[in-house]
């Protein structure tokens, strides 16, 4: 029987979440890295896969997809610009599309930085946002492709979204980038409650994502890069000079969690 739509998380390699939306009968899988677990779940749940969605190139993010066609000849949505053979609906920035299947409709983000064409997915009636690896719980992607200016663009644009926005990223890396949110601003009191809140739920083995909007400006950094406390934590470290701008301070953060132990 038909119901609301719901979201299963999927555990996959040792840290990716494959997300599952579905309605009781139809589901959309969203960046299946690893067919496997997604099958098994469709099955456990007697769901029939009824659409793709990616979100970039990268191989934990797509290297379900061809089985899982094998499995279900259905349509693959995905990034025009980042030139993935297996998508037959490629799709740009502001893009609107109807999940087949789900009825779910969904506008498309290019929110390039992480990859050059790396795309997200916003469901404006329900407010989820599937932001692959650009906007993590507590971070963001690593600039492999884009420059910094991109990424800051990008998660300038996810951040204008509604603040109860619910956050489907494809990573558990929360503790980790909140311990670098806390080198940041170790002051910040969203932060350290936050903190305490998501290592309780690591200690039970549950998921920290999906997270929320609001809570992400309070405590992600790369969300807060033009906050006058982080921009001083920089230069009190020294990884910026007094007159760098807006960009500079950005990859200076970004550099600094890259190295971040």
């Amino acid at each position: 029987m038909k119901n609301a739509l719901s979201i299963l998380t999927v555990p996959a390699f040792d840290d990716n979440y494959l997300w599952i939306i579905h309605d009781g009968q139809h589901a959309a899988v969203v960046d299946p890295g690893d067919a496997s677990p997604i099958l098994e779940a469709l099955a456990a749940h007697q769901l029939v896969l009824s659409a793709i969605l990616l979100t970039h190139h990268h191989a934990d993010h797509i290297g379900g997809v061809i089985p899982l066609l094998a499995h279900a000849a259905v349509p693959v949505f995905g990034p025009a610009k980042d030139q993935i053979s297996s998508v037959s609906r490629p799709l740009h920035q502001d893009e609107q599309i109807t999940v087949p299947g789900i009825n779910l409709n969904l506008s498309v983000v290019e929110v390039p930085g992480h990859t050059l064409g790396h795309i997200a997915y916003f469901a404006p009636k329900q407010h989820w946002l599937f932001c692959g690896d650009t906007l993590f719980a507590g971070g963001c992607g690593r600039i492999f492709e884009g420059t910094p200016e991109q990424m800051l663009h990008s998660l300038d644009k996810l951040a204008a979204l509604p603040d109860d926005t619910t956050i489907y990223c494809a990573h558990e890396y929360t503790m980790s980038n909140l311990k670098f949110a806390q080198e940041i601003e170790p002051s910040n009191p969203d932060l350290i409650s936050r903190i305490e809140r998501e290592q309780h739920k690591r200690n039970l083995g549950i998921p920290t994502v999906p997270s929320q909007m609001l809570l992400e400006k309070q405590t992600n950094p790369f969300l807060r890069s033009r906050n006058a406390d982080v921009v001083q934590r920089l230069f009190a470290a020294g990884k910026i000079s007094a007159r760098q701008n807006e960009i500079e301070n950005f990859a200076a953060l970004r550099e600094w969690k890259n190295h971040f132990r």
